[in-house]
């Protein structure tokens, strides 16, 4: 069984935040799960995975082809009365956008949960926006947890604020909190049966939303987050702890710890005041009025953009409340980057112009050797190092190499941005190397050859392909297919021939799919037969017109693990 299928309450694990979810959703009585993969959210969807093979799993899961799809998926199981979970990293909401903004106006039935894992300092990202904006440009109530076990409980409060609202609630975390392990204490998990279904109750006047109906719906979700504001006060996730008078602090997520420690290594408790944000949209007014009361001094400690913060001087302008505020608008705190807990206690301490009282002792490291730099890399005998390989050796045969453009896509590939291969040329999001490739091909008269993995093919690869066959656009693109997402930790996708035990779901043609959106030249060639492989694309990239190569080969790390 599954560990985090344990059913004895009171038993305490050391969770990832990521995996304190999962057992969230189980408590809260999950029935179906949906995400497309993305770090740092990945674990959630591969727990939910591994525990929805099992023979007892109490829910259903899939890795949708993208965060649309999947947001679509939970938003009919929630509006069929079950409660559902969608998952993805923060980028992956803009993609699901389009279904979220029209969501939050016909709402939900069963509880729905929407997971956004931000990535402050971009780990493993390509920008490190702040997802707190969709919460209120959406109009839908968030949640922060700033460890596992709160993780573990606002997941449960979650589903049930929902529910009590009829809306889906985001519970957005970053990468110190999805990835930080912490003791987790199990509850007890809703019993539900294993084969239950949901009822779907036919209602136009809600469920589609044509200009009649969305100007209606529009009223009702105004309405509900005025509701939603009372459940922000009284939520066990705002607290206001300390009664000084000589600062008040207000954090939020995982810089609440920073916020915490700091107060209590500089000796603070009885000089400052702190509120520690959980539910942090609605933000509490009246908890934030009773913080500032006689307070001339407020710090804001929130990482990325100063959303709360720019709530407050909001709040203080409108009450006609004098306080001085620091935070990212004064300089103390950057936009950029994640926060750590050196660089809170700085910003205290400079604030009420305090000496340290804490002495650290840096130990003596200067006897170890500077280490070199290790950047990422393809691995070794990885299939697509040998596709860029043949392709850079085909181009060099038919004098095209020092024309040509390599527009490229999200995956393990993007690292041919890198020195030896050093064939990236231009990238913005999931699908953009097929997108981007027409742009180029419409102006300029240089050689485009663009590359996209088969997970992100089927995920947003496909409508920009029928867009260049369409508009008669020339070039050339290479599909890895490696039969599996590989950079997200090898979860399955469409196009998967080399299948982990007990996955029947049937595969999808990738050849058949772009031949059906009417490419007219399509190739295939194994990478690891180079040879053959050049020759292949030597005579294709010859070709003034779109052609599609699909080098097959799979996932070394991949292959070697499935057949363990």
């Amino acid at each position: 069984m599954h560990p985090l299928l344990h059913s004895e309450p009171g038993t305490t694990m050391l969770l990832l935040g990521n995996e304190a979810i999962v057992r969230g959703a189980i408590e809260a009585g999950l029935k179906v799960g949906t995400t497309y993969p993305g770090t740092p959210s990945s674990e959630i969807g591969n727990n939910l995975f591994f525990i929805s093979q099992e023979e007892d799993s109490p829910f259903y899961f899939e890795f949708s082809t993208n965060e649309k799809v999947a947001m679509e998926v939970a938003a009919a199981a929630s509006a069929s009365g079950l409660r559902s979970l969608c998952c993805m990293k923060h980028v992956g909401l803009n993609v699901a956008s389009d279904a979220l903004m029209t969501l939050a106006y016909i709402g939900t039935k069963g509880g729905m949960v929407i997971v956004t894992a931000d990535d402050p300092s971009m780990h493993s990202s390509q920008n490190e926006q702040d997802n707190r904006v969709y919460a209120r440009f959406a109009n839908l109530p968030m949640l922060e947890p700033r460890n596992p076990q709160e993780a573990k409980e606002m997941t449960i409060e979650a589903f049930e604020i929902s529910e009590r609202l009829e809306l889906p609630v985001i519970l957005r975390t970053t990468t110190r909190t999805a990835h930080v392990r912490g003791a987790v204490k199990f509850g007890e998990p809703e019993q539900r049966p294993k084969e239950e279904k949901g009822k779907f109750e036919k209602d136009p006047r809600r469920w589609v939303p044509v200009p009649a109906v969305a100007r209606v719906r529009h009223k009702v979700l105004l309405e509900r987050m005025e509701q939603c504001k009372e459940i922000s006060e009284g939520s066990r996730f705002n607290t206001l702890s300390g009664n000084g008078a000589e600062l008040a602090i207000v954090s939020s997520g995982v810089a609440s710890n920073y916020a915490f420690d700091a107060i209590s290594e500089l000796g603070l408790t009885e000089r400052v005041r702190h509120l520690d944000l959980g539910f942090t949209h609605p933000l509490p007014r009246a908890k934030v009025l009773e913080l500032l009361s006689g307070q001339g001094k407020l710090l804001v400690v929130e990482e990325l953009e100063p959303i709360i913060e720019d709530e407050i001087r909001v709040i203080c302008q409108e009450e006609g409340i004098e306080v001085e505020i620091f935070g990212k608008r004064s300089g103390h705190f950057s936009r950029a980057y994640e926060f750590s807990p050196r660089m809170v206690r700085q910003a205290i301490m400079e604030i009420l112009h305090l000496e340290p009282t804490v002495e650290r002792h840096t130990p003596d490291l200067s006897w170890i050797p500077e280490l070199p730099m290790r950047p990422p890399v393809l691995c070794k005998g990885c299939p697509h190092r040998e596709t860029y390989n043949a392709v850079k050796e085909a181009l060099k045969e038919i004098g095209a190499e020092e024309n040509a453009i390599y527009p490229t896509d999200i995956g393990c590939y993007t690292l041919g941005l890198l020195p030896p291969i050093n064939m990236a040329d231009y990238l913005i999001c999931m699908g953009s190397s097929v997108g981007s490739s027409c742009g180029f091909s419409a102006s300029t008269d240089h050689k485009v050859v663009s590359f996209i993995g088969d997970s992100t093919f089927f995920h947003s690869g496909i409508s920009p392909l029928v867009n260049a066959v369409h508009n008669g656009h020339k070039f050339c693109l290479v599909i890895m297919d490696n039969s599996t997402t590989a950079m997200t930790g090898h979860q399955p996708n469409p196009g998967i021939t080399l299948k982990p035990k007990g996955f029947d779901k049937p595969t999808v043609s990738i050849e058949a799919v772009v031949r059906g959106c009417g490419v007219r030249h399509v190739t295939k060639i194994n990478p690891y037969k180079k040879k053959e492989a050049v020759e292949t694309l030597k005579e294709v990239l010859a070709k003034d017109e779109l052609t599609v190569v699909i080098s097959e080969a799979p996932c070394i790390l991949y292959a070697k693990r499935v057949k363990r």
